[in-house]
This record gives structure tokens, sequence and C-alpha cells, in this order.
């Protein structure tokens, strides 16, 4: 699989029913557990399980439990999986972080060794950042599964 395959965003990833997130849908829309869990690479009862922890984290919930997520809610959870995940913050510690405020500080961002070719003609704006970003999200978890495997 090449880079522009990672990138393509019409053909769909092994095992999706439809390209991208196969939403359809526009960046500020409301997207269901699901559709956050595969789009972060979290798993849906750890969402569950951080609404329960993260007091703040609070998605829409409609008839029947069914859970909503809001833009808002898919960068507390973005921040919670990098707070526990990559700065080795326990529960408790990022709960804290949060409700003071501390979290907002997004981690520099490491500097690339060598730039992969371009999946988009120079100057092109991605149509979909969102699935643009729950793909590389979803390669990165891939990646460190393989390492830990190893």
């Amino acid at each position: 699989m090449t880079g522009a395959d990672l990138f393509s965003t019409d053909s769909p990833a092994p095992g999706a029913a439809a390209p991208g997130l196969g939403d359809g849908k526009e960046e500020g829309a409301l997207r269901t557990i699901g559709e956050v869990a595969k789009a972060l690479g979290i798993r849906q009862h750890v969402l569950r399980y951080w609404e329960e922890q993260f007091p703040m984290l609070k998605p829409l919930k409609r008839s029947g439990g069914r859970r909503y997520y809001r833009p808002e809610d898919i960068a507390l959870v973005e921040t919670i999986d990098r707070l526990v995940h990559r700065e080795g913050f326990t529960l408790r510690g990022a709960r804290q972080a949060l409700s003071k405020g501390k979290a907002a500080k997004a981690e520099p961002a490491p500097q690339p060794i060598a730039a992969p070719a371009s999946p988009m003609p120079e100057g092109a704006a991605p149509t979909n950042n969102f699935a643009y970003r729950a793909r590389l999200i979803a390669l990165r978890a891939t990646l460190v599964k393989a390492l830990h495997d190893s």
C-alpha cells in the first residue's frame, strides 16, 4: 500500500462500509460513539468509561441512550487520549489537568525525518480534514500496536 492509498478518500478502508469515515458529514456534524471510536482509534467501552471518569465529557444522549459527540466533545476526547496515552498522565492526573486548564497546551509536533510525497496537488485543500485525521490516527494506532507486539 502506498502513501497515496492511505489518504485516498475514494476507496474504503479495509472493513469499512464507505469511503473516509463513511458518514459523509460536515466537519461540525454530530457523530456517534462508533464513528468517534473508529476515527480516533479508541474502543467504545473506553469512551464510555471516560464519560464516568471525566465529568466534563458529556456527549448528547438521545432516545435509547444513543450518544452523539459534538466537535468540542471530540476535541476533549483527543486531549484525554493525548494526556493518558502519550504524556503518561493517570486518569486522575488528566482529570485534574483538564479541570485546572493546564491540558490545553498541545505538545510540540515532532519534526519529520523525511516528508512523504503529498497525496494532493500543491495548494489543494483537503475536502474532509476529519477523514484524513481519522486515517492518520488509525494508522498511528496500528503502528503503536505493532511496536508493542514486537
